[in-house]
């Protein structure tokens, strides 16, 4: 299991932005990560005392992040990646702030290539999925200027 030190140095997300905890498994075409940072009231995605359950996004789009430099191996720099889209978004529950316990995070990758990676998400919480979506993701976009006129 990768731990939350591990995942900071391999995401641009640090300090209290970095919001996963740990890697419980993984394969070239899925990821799954614990989080914890969700109960916490210094948690920087909280508005108003409130963790939104929309936050998830922020979440599974760390996940991906981290599937990314798995993939890519310790030998290879990170990507940088943007979240281009989100599609199909169901928010099961108004918040999360209020969800006693671990989150799991899911991603799944359905399709990409070397530049653009379609993404299935979840966050769940003892078996309910609280969040789930699609999320599509460009890696390197400075790289991809070059290519419009």
């Amino acid at each position: 299991m990768l731990d939350r030190a591990w995942i900071a140095a391999h995401i641009p997300h640090q300090g209290d932005m970095c919001l996963l905890d740990a890697v419980l498994e993984w394969s070239d075409a899925m990821i799954v990560c614990r989080a914890t940072s969700h109960a916490d009231p210094a948690n920087p995605l909280r508005a108003e005392g409130r963790l939104g359950a929309a936050a998830g996004i922020e979440y599974a789009a760390q996940a991906m992040a981290v599937h990314g430099a798995l993939i890519a191996g310790d030998d290879a720099p990170p990507r940088q990646g943007y979240l281009t889209s989100v599609r199909s978004v169901a928010l099961h529950v108004p918040r999360l702030d209020d969800v006693a316990g671990p989150l799991d995070v899911r991603a799944e990758r359905l399709s990409g290539d070397g530049n653009h990676i379609l993404y299935q998400f979840s966050l769940d919480h003892a078996g309910r999925c609280l969040v789930e979506g699609r999320a599509a993701v460009v890696l390197d976009a400075s790289t991809l200027q070059g290519n419009n006129p």
